[in-house]
């Protein structure tokens, strides 16, 4: 075989006929979307469905091509991705599997720049502030928020806030960048720009407001005023199951089509971005190649959260202490697919409300079809990263709801019983270690080795269950999975259990 030709600008025509590739021109493309955490999501969503915008408009005109994408980093565990991408032209591979064995394959072409942060700050505050950037778009993951999980308010204590409220040209968090660029542009007397949160928060965008304003009011009340009235802050509801690149995903692009891509993108073929059309100073017509405008995204939103980002973690978990591997080695196991339908069709569906154009019964068979891609190799280990900020948003709130509704809480409580055992041992049943990445990995592991002791140490972590320990139902409901799961690390025993207790109710 020949030696594998290098994905850049210059290659481009090169690539084989059968690998898609950007037929519009790049070099028109001006900076009008800055996105801050460039990972896999970020380039399977937001700037794959950007590129079909560009691939179908064209960027002849001055309107469709001030929408390129610059990425940010942050920190410095970004540069790796700053690198392989400045190196690529800021090109990568979007491959697509489908369960049937399908793969397609595009280069995105709407990336065009990616600036690091952490190594010279006012570069990133300029370009945002820049009048060209219309949309300052974020993917930081639920801990990026800074919650303070006690009160709901911007965490005023964090170091990084500490340092950013005194330093405000040196900002080490991202609300220390958009108050920085907010700040310029309202001092140059330029309209705000958007801030659209890309990730899988309820609510997303009001709470993005909410911990901007919050560490605004601590640097510059009066900037905080006109931020909370000026920019724009849509909420959205964002879906498609991106799993970690693998080694053997680079090595298939060179040996399909001899193509050197040092971090491709792998997803699923179902993608899904509902927002509310809420701008500050315009927005590309995505809704042209697919995303989904609304007056109120809350419908579409918490049932995502509640039934594919809760589903998740269900299967994480049970499947993580159980011995399994991957999302779609869960669901091919029988006890596994029915504990999860019944958890959405017992727990979490009685608490959702209805969402206009969603037939909920085809949504979760839906659901568990892509969960099952055999094509898609979805680690559990990437699915319990930062469990601590996940479940809060993703299963806590139907616990409480079927609490306050008397509904069932058998299936949550073993989950967070499985958790509590997972803490604990950072192995699974068999004692094989667990890749465990968490903020609170040890205040987690404390707690849960506390159990023996006190059955509700674990649920008396207040940052990520609240007042939970003091529900007299869920107590004892918890404290009953957690002995079965004393008695035995078997998860599937007391699946079937919680299983005949729900069919006998």
């Amino acid at each position: 075989m020949n030696t594998p030709l290098a994905l850049n600008q210059a290659n481009l025509s090169r690539l084989p006929d059968h690998l898609s590739r950007p037929t519009y021109d790049r070099g028109r493309l001006t900076t009008g979307i800055v996105h801050v955490g460039v990972g896999g999501f970020h380039r399977s969503h937001e700037a794959f469905y950007t590129d079909q915008l560009l691939e179908s408009d064209g960027v002849e005109s001055d309107a469709a091509a001030r929408w390129g994408i610059c990425g940010v980093g942050l920190r410095q565990s970004d540069r790796k991705m700053a690198t392989i991408l400045k190196q690529q032209d800021y090109l990568y591979t979007l491959i697509v599997k489908h369960p049937d064995g399908k793969i397609e394959t595009r280069v995105i072409g709407s990336i065009v720049d990616f600036l690091m942060g952490c190594d010279d700050p006012a570069v990133v505050i300029d370009r945002m502030a820049d009048p060209a950037t219309k949309i300052v778009s974020l993917s930081i993951t639920e801990g990026g928020y800074n919650v303070d999980a006690e009160t709901g308010e911007f965490d005023a204590s964090n170091p990084g806030a500490r340092h950013d409220v005194n330093h405000p040209s040196q900002p080490k968090l991202v609300f220390g960048y958009l108050t920085a660029a907010l700040r310029k542009r309202r001092d140059n007397g330029l309209p705000a720009f958007t801030v659209q949160s890309c990730d899988n928060i309820q609510h997303n965008g009001d709470l993005t407001r909410k911990m901007l304003v919050g560490f605004a009011r601590l640097q510059d009340p009066e900037l905080a005023a006109w931020i909370e009235a000026d920019v724009r802050f849509p909420n959205a509801m964002v879906d498609r199951i991106t799993p970690v690149t693998t080694d053997a995903d680079i090595e298939f692009l060179r040996t399909e089509f001899n193509v050197d891509d040092q971090w491709p993108v792998v997803c699923e073929p179902f993608c899904q971005w509902v927002i509310e059309d809420h701008f500050s100073a315009g927005r590309p017509d995505w809704q042209n190649v697919g995303v989904q405008f609304c007056p109120n995204v809350t419908p579409y939103e918490e049932m995502k959260l509640r039934l594919l980002n809760a589903g998740h973690s269900v299967l994480g978990i049970l499947g993580s202490v159980y011995g399994y591997q991957t999302i779609d080695e869960c669901v091919r196991d029988d006890l596994f697919g029915e504990y999860l339908r019944q958890f959405f069709d017992v727990e979490a569906t009685p608490v959702l409300d209805a969402v206009e154009g969603i037939d909920l019964d085809e949504y979760k068979a839906t659901l568990i079809e892509r969960f099952g891609n055999p094509n898609v190799k979805d680690h559990l280990s990437r699915i319990c990263l930062e469990s601590s900020s996940k479940l809060p948003v993703f299963l806590i709130p139907t616990i409480r709801e079927n609490l306050a509704t008397g509904g069932s809480v058998q299936f949550a409580a073993l989950v967070i019983a499985a958790w509590c055992y997972y803490s604990a041992n950072h192995a699974d049943r068999h004692g094989q270690p667990l890749d465990v990445h968490d903020g609170l990995k040890q205040s987690l592991h404390d707690a849960a080795q506390s159990s023996g002791e006190d059955r509700l140490a674990f649920l008396r972590i207040q940052q990520v269950f609240g007042d939970l320990a003091d529900n007299e139902r869920f107590a004892q409901t918890y404290t009953e999975m957690l002995n079965r799961m004393e008695r035995t690390a078997d998860v599937t025993e007391h699946m079937q259990a919680v299983l005949h207790d729900a069919r006998n109710s």
